[in-house]
């Protein structure tokens, strides 16, 4: 596998587009589909990204179809931040928003007796800012994605 240095310097712009469209996607793309959907000017654009892929070892093309799939995976730039479950890419941060949120409402709903007691308020606001910590995290890591 190439270092994460060469991969860090090589995978940006339309390169960093087409690696992402191919996670994404989780399956075996030829090069009109990757240049229909990413909007590059000619077919050929897109196999140059796909070979410069290859030569990173990330894709491989299929012998029968030449069709190219991904081969390797790699946690860089905005990547680290990301969890894939199945095809669907999630921000980490949105796992602890979603815990923090549903588990600071069954606290509110469950087990405080007084919203207005001085200890509960201070639960109360504390909780809110968790929540909205997260939320907001995730939103930031979410809109990082390359398209």
């Amino acid at each position: 596998m190439v270092n994460e240095d060469r991969l860090e310097y090589s995978l940006k712009g339309k390169a960093w587009n087409v690696y992402w469209l191919l996670l994404k996607t989780g399956r075996p793309m030829s090069v009109r589909e990757v240049q229909r959907i990413l909007h590059f000017s000619s077919p050929s654009v897109a196999n140059h990204h796909l070979e410069q892929l290859g030569a990173l070892e990330l894709v491989k093309k299929q012998e029968v179809g030449g069709q190219y799939v991904l081969v390797g995976e790699v946690k860089i730039g905005v990547l680290r931040h990301y969890v894939k479950l199945g095809k669907l890419l999630f921000p980490r941060f949105f796992f602890y928003a979603v815990f923090s949120t549903i588990f600071y409402s069954a606290f509110i709903l469950f087990l405080v007796q007084n919203l207005f007691l001085r200890e509960n308020l201070f639960i109360l606001f504390f909780g809110i800012i968790v929540c909205a910590i997260f939320w907001y995290e995730a939103y930031r890591v979410w809109s990082m994605r390359p398209f």
